[in-house]
C-alpha cells in the first residue's frame, strides 16, 4: 500500500512539472480580465513615472546646490553683480535671481508712477524666487497622489481577484485548499504591487520636499543680499568668507614647556 501511494505521488509531481504553471502573475491577468489588466497597468505606470520624477528632481536639486557652493565660494568677491553673474550657470537659479534683479533696476527708471525703488526691486526678486521654487516643486504633487492612492488601487485589484476566485470555487462546488489558495494568493499580488508603488513615492516626496525647503532658504537669503546690494548701489554686500588657516602642531618639548628638574 505504501509503495502504491509513493508511486501515485511521484506521478502527480511529474505531471505538474511537465505541464504549464497554473499560478503566477500572467495566469492571474489572463483570468482576471480587463479589470485586472487595467489595474496592473495603472500601477506599473505610476511606479515608472514616480521613479522618473524622483531622479529628475534629484538632478535639478543637485544642480542648484552645486551652484550655491559656487556662490559662497567667490560670487561676492566680484567687482559687481554682472561680473559675479558671469561666474554662474547661464540657466541656473542663482543666475536667474541676479539677472531679474538687474533687469528690475534697469526698468525702474522707465516707470511713470511713483513707486519706491525698494518695493519694486523686492517684488521683482520675490516673483523670481517664487518661479524658481515652483519649478523645483513641480511633479511632487504626483508623488503625493501616488503615495495616497496606489495602495487603494492595488486593494481594488485584490478584491476583484478574490471575488472572481470565489465565483469559480462556488461554480465548481469544490472548496479544497488547492482550489482556494492559488486564486486568493494571486489576487494578493495586486496589493503587494500597490505597496511597492506607494512606498517609494511617499519616501521620495518627503525627501525631495525637505531638500526643496533647504534650497528655498538659501535662495531667500541670497535674494535679500542681492536686494541690499541693489538698493545701496553696491555699498551693502555680504562679507566674503575667509578660510581660517590651519593650526600649527605643537612642537614644544617638555623642557621648553616647563623645564626639567633633575636631582643630584
Amino acid at each position: 500500500m505504501i509503495t502504491m501511494l509513493l508511486a501515485a505521488g511521484t506521478a502527480a509531481d511529474t505531471s505538474t512539472a511537465g505541464g504549464d504553471n497554473p499560478y503566477g502573475l500572467i495566469p492571474m491577468l489572463q483570468q482576471g480580465g480587463i479589470i485586472s489588466v487595467t489595474v496592473f497597468t495603472i500601477l506599473v505606470l505610476m511606479l515608472v513615472v514616480s521613479l522618473y520624477i524622483m531622479f529628475t528632481k534629484l538632478f535639478e536639486q543637485q544642480k542648484v546646490r552645486n551652484e550655491a557652493k559656487r556662490v559662497r565660494a567667490g560670487f561676492w568677491n566680484s567687482a559687481n553683480l554682472r561680473e559675479g553673474a558671469a561666474k554662474l550657470d547661464k540657466n541656473g537659479a542663482y543666475r536667474q535671481l541676479v539677472d531679474d534683479g538687474l533687469n528690475a533696476q534697469d526698468q525702474f527708471s522707465k516707470l511713470t508712477d511713483p513707486v519706491e525703488a525698494h518695493d519694486w526691486l523686492h517684488g521683482s526678486l520675490a516673483r523670481s524666487e517664487a518661479t524658481i521654487n515652483s519649478d523645483l516643486n513641480s511633479g511632487l504633487a504626483f508623488l503625493a497622489t501616488v503615495g495616497a492612492t496606489a495602495p487603494f488601487i492595488g486593494l481594488f485589484g485584490t478584491v476583484i481577484g478574490i471575488y472572481r476566485a470565489l465565483i469559480k470555487i462556488g461554480a465548481s462546488g469544490q472548496a479544497s485548499i488547492d482550489k482556494v489558495a492559488g486564486p486568493v494568493g494571486e489576487a494578493l499580488i495586486m496589493t503587494a504591487l500597490g505597496l511597492v508603488t506607494a512606498v517609494p513615492a511617499v519616501l521620495a516626496y518627503n525627501w525631495l520636499q525637505r531638500r526643496n525647503k533647504a534650497i528655498a532658504e538659501d535662495l531667500s537669503a541670497f535674494s535679500n543680499d542681492v536686494l541690499g546690494y541693489l538698493a545701496s548701489n553696491g555699498a551693502v554686500r555680504p562679507e566674503a568668507k575667509k578660510v581660517a588657516p590651519a593650526a600649527k602642531p605643537a612642537t614644544a618639548t617638555a623642557g621648553q614647556a616647563g623645564g626639567v628638574q633633575t636631582r643630584k
